[in-house]
């Protein structure tokens, strides 16, 4: 246990210090995504805001930011790595190369929350959509977040083999943009894209935290009506997935030799 948290700790630890290090980069990307946001919803309300438009669109444009961090710098991470030469020292070390892929990106998600929680703010503040925010919310939040990892895992795993995977997490973020209820909630949808939607990362847990967080909806309304288990399933397939695609790319680039080569 202890060769599994210590390399996460360490990582995160890390991580945090080079963010407070570069502080005033960071509040410019807390600026910047507020500013999107508030520009996508006003565009969306045709030049006004709307605040039920706004408290959907909301939760959806969050849940998409973390996504593009699990995606993406579980992969770059991983890239910059290959690129300076210092993959295969990462490899040497005794802890799970796993565990630190994922307390690099615990770093980046602490500092995003702090972002996500400071745009929420400043938008209710502003607009004042009607949004609740119940404790029992963290509990799809944490599923989502848990198979968000997973996928991430996935795309780290492709980065071992192929190295450069830019244009393949750019492709997943933007799907997930537009296809997973971020922008437009599932329902509105086609039958056919809506059932690719509902397959695709967070599309379940955007979800179930509009239904708690615009219709009121407690965990145990949500669970007795069968809306959590889809979420549930589906994170833990993307999380034993994700994992084992990880594994068997790790194993596969070793054999190979090309941990070094980019």
């Amino acid at each position: 246990m202890t060769a599994l948290l210590l390399p996460i700790y360490n990582e995160v630890r890390k991580g945090l210090l080079l963010i407070w290090d570069y502080k005033f980069s960071m509040l410019l990307q807390i600026v910047t995504f507020g500013m999107v946001f508030l520009g996508i919803t006003f565009m969306m309300g045709n030049g006004e805001f709307i605040p039920a438009r706004v408290a959907s669109a909301m939760i959806g444009y969050m849940i998409w930011f973390l996504a593009t961090l699990a995606i993406n710098d579980m992969s770059w991470n991983l890239q910059q790595e290959a690129q300076t030469g210092t993959l295969e020292q990462m490899f040497m070390t005794v802890a799970p190369t796993g565990a630190i892929v994922l307390g690099r990106v615990l770093a980046r998600f602490i500092f995003s929350i702090v972002t996500v929680g400071s745009t929420s703010l400043l938008v209710v503040v502003l607009v004042k959509p009607p949004l609740i925010f119940p404790a029992g919310a963290l509990v799809p939040l944490l599923l989502t977040l848990l198979g968000l990892f997973g996928f991430g895992y996935l795309v780290a795993g492709a980065t071992l083999v192929f190295k450069q995977v830019g244009s393949l997490a750019s492709i997943m973020v933007n799907m997930l943009l537009f296809l997973n209820g971020s922008l437009l909630p599932v329902e509105r949808m086609p039958e056919g894209l809506a059932t690719f939607a509902r397959l695709l990362p967070t599309t379940e847990g955007i979800i179930v935290l509009r239904r708690m967080m615009i219709d009121g909806a407690s965990v145990s309304q949500v669970w007795s009506d069968g809306g959590l288990e889809p979420l549930i399933i589906h994170s833990l397939v993307l999380v034993g997935v994700g994992l084992a695609a990880f594994g068997w790319c790790e194993r596969l680039a070793r054999r190979k030799g090309t941990l070094g080569q980019y």
